[in-house]
């Protein structure tokens, strides 16, 4: 490891290690302070972008509100490699780091075994920044501690146990930590306590249909399509979906932190296990729903990895923002590609979309009626396109709810006991999926089409169903395949080894629905 201060011709050299983030992943980056004769000053070179080069005026700042007065000499700052675009304020901190280094503030050896990020306030105070997670698992990667803000040690803290973190609050904290003066304890890893109960399904009066399909696209984790009127429900019952979702796993739980811990939304570093749940509004830009910016960060799509991306009102999207959906669903992942960088973010999602049959809502209706059919229909749905269609496992019609049904005292089933039979589906897809070698993935959605041939093939009466469907229906190979994850799911439920022909029949109902709402209209 090499000596993080040094003497070169009479010029101080310190090196203190940092992180440059790339999608979830860390890129180690040498961050190098130079103290020597010159023109008095201090630049940063490296290819820092504006919150890096503006670093300058914090960390001085910041160094003399804690007592520590710049040399009257030239100070360049380096951030190795110089042909890495650097981005982010997170490197106020280790460059701070550097510059104590080299005057003498902090024992030369004390930064040889740390990873340092972090903003600085102009008082020497640490604020929190976004990455700590991440950050502390590249540490940990390259065999070295965290030094992060006190508000980040919580978040950084779960990347385990053996990873040394130091979370100070200030400049002299640390300086006093290294210098014997004072000891930093450990942070501990955070959980964000209960945001209070989820809806309940309970709530939902009559849609026995709907609530069904729900249960199903839960416990495989399939795409739904609720088309309906207003007022239907169709809003409440993705709201509930939630609620019936198993809770996310240890590794499942690190992965969906490390993208809202990039995107600055883990409010005092505490993790949820609870499966994310985003509802983006129609207006929502492309850069907004999968990622990107000018400084690429993560979108809608990467911030309901492991849980459900939810869009009401379909048709308002914009068709392009829409079909920039089309590679995350099938992938797992959102690519945003840039002249000098390519960034991957993970977005394993289950897509939940909401639709009105038309612009007015009333086609289809029972003694209402849309006054410019068939063309309100065929304009309204045709916003959304056939390739992102072929995506969507189940389509329901969700019909307006009666008024017998809203007045009538019912008890429906809550969504405890809807979770327990998904969460006995899961398990046994999960351990099914891992007997086939395919570790890390969780539910029938997710599983390979070759895979999903084995491991859902049918009957003999299922299998003629399922060949006079397709060549009816004109399935395409992605619409096969996913009929068949249908039918394996819904022959879990039941608790079924083998795919049957009532399994299939459902599977197939669920997938031309949406053809049956238009003729209809």
């Amino acid at each position: 490891m090499p000596c993080p201060v040094g003497r070169i011709g009479g010029r101080v050299v310190a090196r203190v290690s940092t992180i440059a983030f790339q999608g979830i992943e860390g890129v180690p980056v040498e961050v190098q302070a130079l103290i020597g004769p010159g023109k008095i000053g201090m630049q940063i070179v490296g290819l820092p972008d504006k919150a890096v080069a503006e670093s300058r005026e914090r960390v001085q700042a910041a160094l003399h509100a804690s007592g520590l007065a710049m040399p009257g000499k030239k100070i360049t700052i380096n951030l190795a490699p110089a042909d890495l675009p650097k981005e982010g304020s997170h490197f106020d901190l280790p460059i701070a780091l550097g510059l104590m280094a080299a005057l003498g503030a902090i024992p030369g050896d004390a930064l040889a075994g740390y990873v340092a990020l972090g903003e600085l306030n102009l008082d020497g105070t640490l604020a929190p920044t976004a990455g700590a997670l991440p950050a502390a698992i590249g540490a940990n990667a390259l065999g070295k501690g965290l030094i992060c803000p006190a508000e980040c040690g919580p978040e950084a803290a779960w990347a385990g146990e053996g990873v040394d973190i130091l979370a100070p609050r200030s400049l002299i904290a640390l300086a006093n930590h290294f210098r014997g003066t004072q000891v930093l304890s450990r942070p501990r890893p955070a959980v964000r306590p209960g945001q209070g109960e989820l809806p309940d399904l309970s709530d939902i009066k009559g849609q026995e249909s709907a609530r069904r399909a729900l249960e199903v696209a839960a416990a495989g984790g399939h795409n739904l399509l609720m088309v309906g009127p207003p007022g239907s429900g169709k809003s409440m019952l993705a709201a509930r979906l939630p609620s019936i979702l198993p809770p996310l796993s240890p590794a499942e739980l690190l992965e969906v932190s490390m993208v809202h811990s990039l995107a600055g939304q883990l409010p005092g570093g505490k993790l949820s296990d609870r499966r994310p749940f985003r509802a983006p509004h129609h207006s929502a830009t492309m850069a907004a729903l999968v990622g990107g910016g000018l400084r690429a960060r993560p979108g809608e799509a990467s911030l309901a990895h492991h849980g459900v991306l939810f869009l009401d009102e379909l048709p308002e999207f914009s068709p392009q923002v829409l079909d920039a959906l089309r590679q995350p669903l099938e992938t797992g992942e959102c690519i945003i590609a840039r002249a000098n960088h390519r960034v991957a973010y993970p977005a394993e999602i289950q897509l939940v979309a909401a639709m009105n049959p038309c612009r007015c809502g009333l086609a289809g209706e029972p003694g209402r009626g849309c006054a410019r059919q068939p063309r309100c229909v065929g304009d309204y749905q045709a916003r959304v396109s056939g390739p992102l269609m072929d995506r969507i496992d189940i389509r329901i019609e969700v019909p307006a709810v009666a008024a017998t049904d809203l007045i009538r005292p019912q008890s429906s089933e809550t969504s405890a006991d809807v979770a327990a039979r998904v969460v006995r589906a899961r398990a046994l897809q999960q351990a099914r999926l891992e007997a086939a070698g395919e570790r890390g993935t969780s539910c029938n959605a997710r599983a390979p089409a070759a895979l999903i041939e084995k491991l859902a093939e049918p009957d003999a009466a299922g299998l003629q169903l399922l060949r006079d469907a397709a060549e009816k229906l004109r399935f395409s190979a992605r619409a096969y395949h996913r009929v068949l994850k249908v039918a394996r799911t819904l022959a879990d439920l039941d608790g079924q080894e083998r795919v049957g022909r009532i399994h299939l029949a459902e599977a197939i109902s669920y997938r031309i629905a949406g053809e049956r709402l238009t003729s209809a209209a």
